[in-house]
């Protein structure tokens, strides 16, 4: 399994912008979750999805630390990635 990752504290409220050369799955991740993502178990995303236009942004639920994760699915391609905590 390939993707990006990048793990950041973040305010509730606050909106998670990711700005991506290729369509993708863009995913926000408790750290249990993403634990279980990266060893193939069930995990839920609290918000994200699949993106096809960007900026892609996503409201985060509560105060603390968030893995945002970047994979294609499947495919592969070299990703130019930006991702911008806008405070609320």
């Amino acid at each position: 399994m390939s993707f990006l990752h990048s793990r950041e504290y973040i305010n509730e409220g606050d909106v998670v912008e990711v700005m991506c050369s290729h369509q993708c799955n863009i995913l926000l991740l408790t750290d249990t979750n993403f634990q279980n993502y990266k060893n193939n178990r069930r995990y839920s995303y609290s918000n994200g999805g699949f993106y096809k236009m960007f900026p892609a942004r996503m409201q985060v639920p509560n105060t603390g630390y968030w893995n945002i994760v970047l994979f294609l699915a499947g495919g592969s391609a070299r990703i130019k990635h930006t991702i911008k905590i806008i405070k609320k």
